[in-house]
């Protein structure tokens, strides 16, 4: 898994592997990011700018993340960068654990990471 990871890095242009580090340090233990591969306790965010919020196929949201589905919200590089900050203040009783990112630095490059993930 290191040597997959070091050789994905090495084929990313340095702000990507920026964004990439930042993932894997804030999101990875629960997110994955490449197409096609399962979700884990939290949703694949591969393509995840431009989709509706709650709307990654076969996922169970909290009914916060579902009501923002119906109400059709879409993930784009500014909503995603304020999620990233505080997850729990932005959707009350998310499920999903964890503080969010709170280096400013680090939220860009993940949110510039996952718009390269279309």
């Amino acid at each position: 898994m290191r040597l997959a990871l070091a050789l994905l890095l090495a084929a990313l242009p340095a702000a990507a592997q920026e964004g990439r580090r930042a993932f894997e340090d804030h999101c990875a233990s629960c997110h994955a990011v490449d197409r096609g591969a399962p979700p884990g306790p939290g949703p694949n965010l591969a393509g995840v700018i431009g989709r509706v919020v709650g709307g990654a196929e076969g996922f169970d949201y909290s009914p916060v993340l579902e009501a923002a589905r119906a109400a059709g919200d879409r993930w784009d590089a500014a909503r995603l960068g304020r999620f990233l900050e505080d997850p729990e203040e932005m959707y009350p009783g998310l499920w999903m654990g964890g503080n969010g990112a709170r280096d400013a630095a680090d939220r860009a490059a993940i949110v510039a990471f996952l718009q390269s993930t279309r």
